[in-house]
């Protein structure tokens, strides 16, 4: 080989040596979870059968993530929700209804997130009380706002126990391209084994609306880790409830998994105040064990008033599968309709004969598998 071409090989490889190659991973996830349901109402009825969904949502995701060079990452979620008793999309009208945006980020800067992603209020659940906001929370019979399509987003890094996000869902209507917006936000702190935070969102109506006041939804918490579990407070401020023929308050105005507000609906005019305590003890490294009890006030003065709580037992056969067992009472006032839910609605749940006004215990176990 010539001079030239030992010159020529050396800067090839030499170029070759210092060239940064984007690394790119996917990591499939997903989870299931199924449960035996007992519930009886003081109407009477008693619904028994097999549920899914308790803790969490059975589903099935994609995460891709590509190191793109000085700290810059690029990331793509894709979620699917699924019936897991009957292996059918929980939503029939798109297969990735979880999920399904786009992220650029950094640990020193934050991360941008554009499409459909749960939301602020969301992603507190394991902040709220002891069973993550779930199967058992008053807070969660009243309903959560989870997630919104066309949502661009800001998550900040952690930043001396601080981290902020922001959200804003475009409506996408002809009126403008905020018209009807949904916009969210929260900060959290962190310090030592103290927590505290508010997550927030506000949704417009159209101009012009009937009914043209936001629905709103503000979350207070904090939680103290005194070493073998937790203390939970939580309180919510909202309007984001009304009527079905499932009962007086088994529905939302802005719906809990998107949407937008119409603008008229006059319940948006009644406020609720949710108070909750709670707390869990770790039993041993495998057994946790948690109580709590909440109250929903109807400040219209229209008597739409419950009250309710929870036992709760869960055991680690491994780090990702998890037995769990739950005793639950929700206890509507004389005009209450509220009826219990975990992470996914009930597939047999009670109609307003069997909720308005009634109480509701409910016993159930079951199985959670992370994969």
């Amino acid at each position: 080989m010539t001079p030239t071409r030992h010159a020529l090989g050396a800067a090839c490889l030499a170029l070759f040596a210092t060239t940064t190659w984007a690394q790119s991973s996917v990591t499939i996830y997903g989870s299931l979870d199924q449960y035996f349901n007992y519930m009886h109402s003081s109407g009477g009825r008693t619904i028994k059968g097999t549920e899914e969904g308790a803790n969490l949502r059975s589903r099935l995701g994609f995460r891709v993530s590509e190191d793109l060079g000085d700290g810059l990452t690029a990331r793509v979620v894709l979620e699917s929700g699924i019936n897991s008793k009957t292996g059918t999309n929980a939503d029939s009208t798109r297969f990735f209804d979880r999920q399904a945006y786009v992220a650029l980020g950094s640990a020193r800067w934050g991360e941008v997130r554009l499409g459909r992603q749960n939301g602020s209020i969301f992603f507190k659940g394991d902040f709220i009380d002891y069973g993550s906001r779930t199967l058992g929370s008053m807070i969660n019979n009243f309903g959560v706002p989870s997630r919104f399509d066309n949502d661009l987003a800001y998550v900040s890094p952690r930043i001396n126990g601080v981290q902020v996000d922001a959200h804003v869902a475009l409506a996408e209507k002809t009126d403008g391209m905020l018209a009807q917006a949904v916009y969210q936000g929260s900060i959290d702190y962190v310090t030592g084994p103290y927590r505290v935070g508010y997550a927030g969102l506000r949704g417009k109506a159209p101009s012009g609306a009937a009914q043209g006041a936001d629905v709103f939804y503000d979350n207070l918490y904090a939680n103290y880790d005194y070493g073998k579990g937790k203390v939970y407070l939580a309180y919510v401020r909202s309007n984001n409830s009304t009527s079905s023929a499932n009962g007086n308050n088994a529905a939302s105005i802005l719906g809990n998994v998107g949407g937008v507000v119409a603008g008229t609906n006059a319940d948006v005019n009644r406020s609720y105040d949710i108070w909750q305590i709670s707390a869990d003890y770790k039993v041993s490294p495998l057994l946790r064990v948690g109580a709590l009890w909440g109250w929903i006030h109807d400040n219209s003065g229209s008597g739409r008033n419950a009250s309710g709580g929870s036992l709760g037992a869960y055991y680690s056969l491994s780090k990702q599968t998890t037995l769990f067992g739950l005793v639950d009472t929700l206890r509507n006032s004389g005009n209450a309709g509220f009826r219990p839910s975990g992470s996914a609605g009930l597939t047999h749940n009670f109609t307003a004969a069997d909720v308005n006004g009634k109480t509701i215990n409910g016993i159930q176990t079951g199985v959670l598998v992370r994969f």
